[in-house]
């Protein structure tokens, strides 16, 4: 075989001797390819381009960059590349359109002051980024020609490098120039390939080998930038910047630098002018759109005059909407000031807006949704948390809401509208006060219901800010429960219910409003398993049940009397979450992501945000009134003060979790167990988790939140809080009065006060068990024991009022004051002695009437706040609200106790520091150092 193949290969040698001898020759003199004619056909000529970039490139595939989020966005964009992606058009032939962003009076730069600004922990936010992106400062400071090593005065002496660093720092905040500096990336990618496919096929031809990938100064060219403005415009809503200027404020001056820095940008405000008319001064609104001149001024493009004050329903969605009318183009893509953009996704803008002219199925799109990427949860666990959550339901569950469910709605953010068929049907916001609180989704909405098609796509991304801290988050999800609260009542759903099939229909209400009533449902099942076992054990009804099921061998009953309530625990809220995982990093990588959130107690942050979300939703339907919260989107690294907390959950979560321990202790004591300790554990080991985390989560996700000085500086603002009296213009953050004025605010209606009597019934149960158990009326069942148990509780409310009256009166009264005092304290004492020994009133008995003494008086006070005009009339208005101050301060008391037992231990606070940013941990980020705030190399 081998001789035949050497005499094939010498045959085809000498047949083709010449040739090869030709070939050698010309290679040997750099001849070979001078006579090769460049093709004709366009497409081959760019796939002989691309082979030779290829070929020619020197960067090494090892020169991965050591920038985690660099890595991570060229992993994303090249996964993309393999997605099913439409075929861009060129850009003379692709659609145009509009980027539109609400603004208020956010924060638009950071200021030097604002950077070097120490907060109480001595840390400025300036320190804060430097640690966290320092790999990012070392190259900040290499481009603006600085050592490491430079000092303050040295990197602060060039006004235009402290513009740098400014623009650096706000870079990487939630801040609007860097939601600006994003955006144009649309125009700066729409530049560059204008510029790569200019000219045309002859025109290149002629040219001959010219190299088609230079794209040095293609921001340059004046068809490039040409193109770049008739395809691309972006307009920012700064709805009060014509008073911003009018102020002096230093955002009006911040907006309009973002505006010479880029000279594509559009700001549109609302102006309101004075004029006299007929002797009589009044007030007109112009809708106003400005850009910057060449002078750097504010040069007016388009003002309209509008009827009147267009401010009067929700904030954000008049901002969009006395602006939409300056929008140009087919598409409006609407931008949060949060987000962020990446100029490698800006480049398939023109692939995603190919999706209007592609099948979707029986209607075009009219909605093009987005992936979001949460650039937030890097640092800390509750970001991370967030991030993690929010980027499940951004990708996996959009995902399936789009196709096959056909229910995904508008969410915010990066979606992509029709522009044409929004405006024509009522725009892309509704603004009605209250009701349309969470106004994005009510577009998907309107969009449904005139027959419109929301589709998903997610080979294209863009930046999303989220909270970072853990009231910011509550508060964010109390504004989203809310609005939910408020969707229930809309006309809208009722509407799509009644139009959707029944598929769709299901669908739609457990993606919606559906999802936020299982999350109450799943609380008030909790309430009323444990109510159910306190009356059991109260009535003595299950014991007995106990006995005739073990007379009987009823193992059915007996396994229903013992059923092992597990289900209530939030973590089955992160099943999305754990999917997500799966499907975007493999299984193996899910699984150490999984175990990793559950060491950093992910279940007690989702278990607090159902309670959280279940608040604020039940509260909205009862009483309506959801309203806008306002988180701020500053960076949280700080201490939170305890009574900043208290103020926050008192209400949410505290004392909904202190009624749960109330329960279980009720069970323990009263109840009946065949399997003893063991099967009381078995039983109620959630609702314990479930109370816990409502009680102490926002302590154990709070930095330095067991440090002793920190604890004791708490607890001396917490009571200066509680004991300050309010009065007029007193905030409820510097007074327990004003802030408990503030948390019944939302009990207006009279059906409301209807409900919340109701509801605060079911405090006066125990008292009813608990009196029957008690040692000192032995056998006796008749209500006569119920009744002075009764009297029992006035004796006690009457030995308050004695000892907390406060009015001003004279010397001589006080004497007498004191010395009924003292009398009401020892017959007190007294009483009890003689009820001790004439009776069997025992130890135990003593700590049961307090056990049912205290939700009582719990009961009382709230029915007495939900009719507060009826007791001011009565003149009771001042005891319930002494009564009050009484219940907050035990609460807090009981809250605070724990801590401050944990707070004597250092390696506790070592404990929660390395809990709460272990993902910092594991990229070497100097947390401890960040929160002492003295760093050896800097002196800010």
């Amino acid at each position: 075989f081998s001789l035949i193949f050497v005499n094939f290969v010498n045959s085809i040698y000498r047949e083709h001797y010449d040739t090869w001898n030709l070939l050698s020759k010309a290679r040997t003199e750099g001849r070979l390819f001078t006579n090769l004619k460049w093709p004709s056909d366009p497409e081959l000529r760019t796939q002989i381009k691309r082979l030779h970039s290829l070929l020619t490139i020197k960067d090494s595939a090892a020169n991965v960059p050591t920038n985690f989020e660099a890595r991570r966005r060229l992993e994303f964009f090249t996964n993309s590349l393999f997605m099913d992606m439409p075929a861009a058009k060129p850009v003379r032939e692709m659609m145009s359109f509009s980027v539109f962003t609400p603004y208020y009076s956010e924060i638009v730069l950071y200021s030097m002051s604002e950077l070097l600004k120490k907060n109480e922990d001595g840390i400025s936010t300036l320190f804060y980024l430097q640690k966290i992106y320092p790999d990012e400062w070392k190259n900040f400071l290499a481009r603006i020609g600085r050592d490491e090593n430079s000092t303050d005065t040295e990197l602060f002496d060039s006004p235009a490098d402290i513009l740098e660093l400014r623009f650096w720092a706000s870079y990487r905040g939630q801040t609007l120039a860097r939601t600006v500096r994003g955006m144009m990336y649309y125009r700066k990618a729409i530049m560059l390939q204008s510029y790569l496919e200019r000219g045309t096929a002859e025109e290149e031809a002629a040219v001959g080998t010219k190299d088609a990938t230079n794209t040095q100064g293609f921001e340059l060219s004046p068809e490039a930038r040409a193109q770049a403005d008739l395809k691309f415009t972006y307009v920012v809503t700064c709805q009060i910047y014509g008073k911003q200027k009018e102020e002096q404020k230093p955002e009006a001056t911040d907006i309009a630098l973002l505006m010479q820095r880029n000279e594509a940008l559009r700001v549109a405000f609302i102006d309101e002018v004075e004029t006299l008319k007929e002797g009589r001064v009044q007030r007109e609104f112009f809708s106003k759109l400005v850009k910057a001149d060449i002078n750097g001024k504010d040069k007016e493009i388009y003002s309209i005059k509008l009827p009147g004050n267009p401010k009067i329903g929700e904030g954000k969605p008049e901002n969009q909407n006395h602006a939409i009318v300056f929008t140009r183009g087919n598409a409006v893509q609407t931008i949060d000031m949060n987000q962020d953009n990446y100029f490698e996704e800006a480049l398939k803008m023109r692939n995603l807006l190919e999706e209007f002219h592609h099948d979707h199925g029986i209607r075009p799109p009219t909605i093009l949704g987005v992936r979001e990427h949460v650039f937030t949860g890097s640092v800390s666990s509750l970001a991370s948390f967030m991030s993690n959550q929010e980027t499940s339901f951004v990708t996996l569950g959009q995902r399936v809401l789009s196709n096959p469910l056909k229910v995904r709605m508008h969410y915010g953010h990066p979606d992509v509208f029709d522009r044409v068929f929004h405006i024509t049907r009522g725009g892309i916001s509704k603004a009605s006060r209250v009701i349309n609180i969470s106004e994005d989704i009510f577009a998907g909405f309107n969009s449904t219901l005139r027959q419109g098609n929301i589709t998903h796509h997610e080979y294209i991304q863009v930046g999303k800010g989220r909270d970072v801290g853990l009231n910011q988050i509550a508060l964010f999800e109390g504004k989203v429960a809310g609005g939910n609260g408020e969707q229930v009542l809309s006309r809208d759903v009722f509407r799509l219910g009644q139009l959707f099939d029944f598929f769709r229909m299901m669908s739609f209400y457990f993606t919606t409003v559906g999802y936020y009533f299982c999350t109450m449902l799943t609380v008030l099942t909790v309430y009323v398993f444990l109510y159910g076992k306190a009356y059991l054990a109260l009535s003595g009804v299950g014991e007995t049940i106990q006995e005739r099921a073990q007379i009987l061998q009823n193992t059915a009953l007996s396994a229903a009397l013992n059923t092992q309530f597990l289900f209530q625990i939030g973590i089955f809220t992160a099943v999305p979450m754990i999917l997500g995982f799966i499907l975007e990093q493999g299984f193996l990588k899910a699984i150490v992501s999984f175990v990793t959130m559950q060491l950093q107690l992910c279940s007690v942050f989702f278990t607090f945000s159902l309670g959280t979300k279940t608040h604020y939703f039940g509260r909205t339907i009862l009483h309506g009134g959801a309203r806008y919260q306002a988180t701020g989107r500053g960076f949280v690294v700080r201490h939170i003060r305890f009574c900043e907390n208290y103020r926050l959950y008192s209400r949410s979560h505290f004392v909904k979790g202190l009624e749960v321990v109330v329960l279980l202790i009720v069970y323990l004591a009263y109840g009946y167990n065949e399997g003893g300790t063991l099967s009381y554990i078995l039983l109620t080991v959630s609702s314990w988790f479930m109370a816990l985390s409502w009680l102490y989560a926002p302590y154990l996700f709070n930095p330095s939140g067991f440090e002793w000085q920190k604890t004791v500086e708490d607890f001396r603002d917490w009571t200066n809080w509680l004991l300050y009296r309010g009065g007029i213009g007193v905030k409820g953050e510097e007074s327990w009065e004003a802030w408990w004025e503030e948390e019944l605010a939302h009990i207006r209606t009279f059906s409301g006060r209807i409900m919340e009597t109701i509801l605060s019934l079911r405090f006066f149960i125990f008292q009813y068990g608990i009196v029957y158990k008690l040692d000192a009326q032995g056998n006796n069942t008749s209500l006569t024991v119920y009744g002075l148990s009764w009297v029992v509780l006035a004796v006690l409310i009457i030995l308050f009022k004695v000892f907390t009256f406060s009015q001003k009166i004279s010397v001589n009264f006080q004497l007498l004051l004191r010395f009924v005092q003292g009398v009401a304290f020892l017959m007190a004492i007294a009483g009890l002695a003689v009820a001790v020994v004439f009776t069997n009133l025992s130890v135990p008995d003593i700590f049961a009437g307090i056990l049912a003494f205290i939700p009582t008086g719990w009961g009382i006070l709230s029915i007495a706040a939900a009719w507060k005009p009826l007791m001011k009339k009565l003149g009771l208005w001042k005891s319930i609200r002494s009564i009050a101050r009484l219940y907050d301060a035990g609460m807090g008391m009981i809250i605070f106790i724990p801590i401050a037992l944990f707070s004597w231990f250092p390696f506790v606070s070592t404990f929660q520091t390395r809990l709460m940013f272990n993902q910092a941990f594991s990229r070497g980020l100097e947390i401890s150092l960040i929160l002492a705030g003295n760093n050896p190399n800097t002196s800010l």
